[in-house]
C-alpha cells in the first residue's frame, strides 16, 4: 500500500495557506537549494515555537516540496481536521499507545514514496532557556539509516516572537518573551537548510543505542550551527537536556533521592543556575 493523499486537498492548502503567510510574515530565507527536488528525504529542524511549523511548512513548499509532518493522533479525531490531514497526506503519531510502531511504518512507506517528511528530532519545542535546540531524539536516525533517506538539516528563527512557547524556561531569553500571539509588528521568519548530513560512516550498522545517539548527535550538531549561524554566535557546547534536567529537580526536591540515569544515552546537560 502506498502512501495516500488527495492532490485537489493539497492543492486547497497552497491557495489558502500560502498568500496568508507572505502577508503575515516577513521572510529571510537561505539554501532552500539544499532541499532535494525529488525522492524521499526528512527535514530536520529545531523547534522553538508552536507557529515555526507553517513557517518551515512555506520554505520547503517554496523550495519545491510538499511537506509532511508526523502530527498527534489526538488531531486526527477532530473531523474537520481528520479530513484536511488525511487529505494532505500527514501522518498520525499514536503516542503511549501499542500503536506507536504505526507512525513509523507510515513514515518509513512515505519515504519509500518519494514524500518529504517533517521532523523535529528534539520531539517538543526547546526547553533551553537561550532557546537552543536540546539533545535530539533517535527516531530521525533510525529512519534515515532504516531506509537510506536523506537528512536535511534546517534552523528557524523567530517564530518565538510571533507566538513563544507557553511551557518554556523562565529565565534566559525565554522567559524575557511576553506570552500570547503578537502579529504585528510583522516577524520576519529567518530559515535556513544546510547540506544533507553525512551519515555514511554509520551505514551497514547496527541499529543499537551507541550508533543511534552518535548519528543523532551529528543531525542535531547541524541544526545547532545553523542556528547560530541565523543567530550570529556559537551554539553551546552542550546541549540542554530536558529529561535530565526534570530528573535532578525532581531528585533536589526529595532528600536522599538520586537523579534518574537518561536512558536515552544523551551527553549530560548545561549547568542550570545553582540550586536548579
Amino acid at each position: 500500500m502506498s502512501h495516500g493523499y488527495s492532490p485537489a486537498w493539497r492543492k486547497l492548502t497552497i491557495v489558502i495557506l500560502r498568500p496568508l503567510l507572505f502577508g503575515l510574515l516577513k521572510r529571510d530565507w537561505r539554501g532552500r537549494g539544499n532541499v532535494p527536488g525529488e525522492g524521499g528525504v526528512i527535514i530536520a529542524a529545531n523547534h522553538i515555537s508552536e507557529s515555526d511549523p507553517l513557517a518551515l511548512a512555506h520554505f520547503v513548499y517554496e523550495a519545491g516540496r510538499y511537506p509532511v509532518y508526523l502530527a498527534k493522533s489526538t488531531l486526527f479525531d477532530v473531523r474537520f481536521f481528520r479530513t484536511v490531514l488525511r487529505g494532505t497526506g500527514q501522518i498520525p503519531v499514536y503516542r503511549d499507545s501499542a500503536d506507536a510502531s504505526m507512525a513509523l511504518r507510515d513514515a518509513e512507506r512515505a519515504l519509500l514514496d518519494g514524500e518529504c517528511l517533517m521532523f523535529y528530532p528534539e520531539g517538543s519545542c526547546t526547553r533551553d532557556p537561550e532557546l537552543w535546540p536540546m539533545t535530539g531524539q533517535t527516531g530521525v536516525a533510525r529512519m534515515a539509516l532504516k531506509t537510506g533517506a536523506q537528512v536535511v538539516p534546517v534552523a528557524s528563527w523567530g517564530a518565538h516572537e510571533l507566538l513563544p512557547y507557553k511551557k518554556g524556561e523562565q529565565t534566559g531569553l525565554a522567559g524575557s518573551l511576553k506570552k500570547g500571539f503578537h502579529p504585528f509588528p510583522r516577524k520576519t521568519m529567518r530559515v535556513i537548510a544546510g547540506p544533507p548530513v553525512d551519515l555514511s560512516e554509520y551505514a551497514g550498522r547496527p541499529l543499537d543505542r551507541e550508533t543511534l545517539r552518535a548519528a543523532t548527535d551529528d543531525i542535531m550538531t547541524a541544526i545547532a550551527g545553523l542556528l547560530g549561524e541565523l543567530r550570529g554566535e556559537e551554539p553551546p557546547a552542550e546541549r540542554y537536556d530536558h529529561r535530565r534536567v526534570l530528573a535532578e529537580r525532581r531528585g533536589a526536591a526529595v532528600p536522599g533521592a538520586r537523579p534518574a540515569a537518561d536512558d536515552a544515552g544523551a551527553r549530560p546537560s548545561r549547568s542550570e543556575a545553582a540550586g536548579s
